[in-house]
């Protein structure tokens, strides 16, 4: 429960779908399923049992759960991946704790804690700093694509993937799109987020 209840403080001070309370009862539910099986085990000695059972659909188990973190947004994002083996991972703790395999489980904490915590500023700045961006923009009018794409094309931007859609501001003209881009050299996002606000008809931009 302590080891769920640490991996999940993370979560719930970044506002994450899974929090506190559900990353204790999967790492203690996990554990007390090992516990039960350990039980069974010792118990029932004269029986041929699996040891490995009931931990095997604890694993294989902890996918809808998961899955009810994963959300794909309007604009093609893709949220709670982390989240979700965060979760699978707590499983995995609970199901080593339960059996015994303190160290294992000691071991294992630090290494989700510090894939969590410690590689997010990592993760941040690598993908920040890299070629490839994806944006949101929204145009004032339909006819602001063609000559954002000729501007896109003119600063050595190219175009990896593209999605129209209908804009979010008031306006029922406005145009959106989800867009990523490549430049040709490395630079820092803030720069091309700036570079963009530029072209014509451009009401809104972001990176996502």
């Amino acid at each position: 429960m302590i080891t769920g209840g640490i991996l999940g403080l993370e979560r719930e001070i970044k506002n994450r779908p899974a929090g506190l309370r559900t990353y204790m009862l999967v790492c203690m539910g996990a554990a007390m399923v090992m516990i039960t099986n350990q039980y069974i085990c010792e118990t029932f000695v004269d029986f041929d049992v699996d040891p490995a059972r009931m931990g095997a659909q604890v694993v294989s188990g902890i996918g809808f759960l998961g899955a009810g973190t994963i959300i794909v947004t309007r604009r093609n994002q893709i949220k709670g991946l982390t989240t979700a083996a965060g979760l699978w991972g707590a499983a995995c703790l609970g199901l080593a704790i339960g059996i015994g395999f303190y160290s294992g489980a000691i071991i294992g904490a630090i290494g989700v804690l510090f894939a969590m915590m410690g590689l997010h500023k990592f993760d941040e700045k690598i993908r920040r700093g890299g070629k490839l961006i994806e944006v949101y923009i929204e145009f004032s009018s339909i006819t602001n694509i063609s000559s954002f794409m000729a501007f896109l094309r003119k600063n050595n931007f190219e175009v990896k993937d593209l999605l129209i859609d209908k804009g979010q501001l008031q306006d029922n003209e406005n145009t959106a799109l989800v867009i990523t881009l490549k430049s040709e050299a490395k630079q820092h996002h803030t720069s091309i987020i700036q570079l963009l606000s530029q072209a014509d008809g451009v009401q809104y931009i972001e990176e996502i």
